[in-house]
């Protein structure tokens, strides 16, 4: 029995699956990875996104990101995202707790999802809270204009940017619902940023077994159930092959 059939395996006997998803699940639709090669950090100082330097300078900030919106507005689900809400489609899913702001798990349609460092299709004035849209923001960049509310207030993206705390009411159901489930995945992430990179390793304490499906090594792989190195895309179309649901 090879790897994929094993995962299908875990997966047909499972009803409560928790889903950790990071950047590698959306390169194949797109979107670098920031700490990739050739990925934001690799040709911009990670210190664009400190909320101080939003703060500071939201239109400099508001340059790069509307190059990053450009790709997430025109993105499309990738065979990984798209798996996932098969999955929750067929009961199967209790959580998806994703490192990406990229919206794509909703766009494939998965609905039970947590988005750990929020999402950058959504915008709000950190003066008063209203809600804004994406396109005004893009918009303004292309104007030269910092995206203002009526009220004058900053039109911010509801992202966490680097020093600002994850939302407690996100990090506390993704924390909780770890308890529930009764299979781990890890797709698509290196499992080096925090809190995150605690979930798994909550998972492998409480004794759930812990599927990693990454290109390259992860801190948690000797420790793994299974541990499939492999793209998103090559990883879900072998499992497929193997599930009978």
């Amino acid at each position: 029995m090879n790897l994929f059939e094993k995962a299908a395996k875990l997966i047909e006997k499972s009803s409560k699956i928790y889903v950790l998803t990071g950047a590698g699940i959306s390169t194949e639709s797109g979107i670098p990875d920031f700490r990739g090669p050739g990925g934001l950090y690799s040709t911009y100082s990670p210190e664009i996104f400190e909320i101080s330097f939003f703060r500071r300078n939201p239109l400099e900030f508001y340059k790069l990101h509307t190059k990053l919106l450009e790709l997430i507005t025109k993105a499309e689900p990738s065979p990984g995202h798209k798996f996932f809400a098969n999955l929750e489609e067929k009961g199967k899913i209790l959580l998806i707790a994703t490192q990406n702001i990229d919206g794509l798990h909703q766009k494939a349609g998965s609905k039970k999802v947590v988005e750990l460092h929020g999402s950058a299709t959504r915008y709000y004035c950190e003066n008063c809270g209203k809600k804004s849209s994406v396109w005004k923001v893009i918009e303004s960049v292309k104007n030269e204009k910092i995206p203002l509310c009526e009220c004058g207030g900053v039109i911010r993206p509801d992202i966490v940017f680097f020093s600002e705390p994850l939302k407690e009411e996100d990090l506390k159901r993704a924390f909780d619902k770890v308890k529930e489930s009764d299979l781990f995945i890890a797709c698509g992430t290196s499992l080096v940023v925090y809190p995150a990179a605690f979930l798994p390793e909550l998972a492998l304490r409480l004794g759930i077994p812990l599927i990693i499906i990454n290109k390259g090594e992860t801190q948690y792989d000797h420790f793994s159930t299974l541990k499939i190195d492999s793209n998103i895309g090559e990883a879900v179309a072998e499992i497929l092959k193997h599930l009978t649901l």
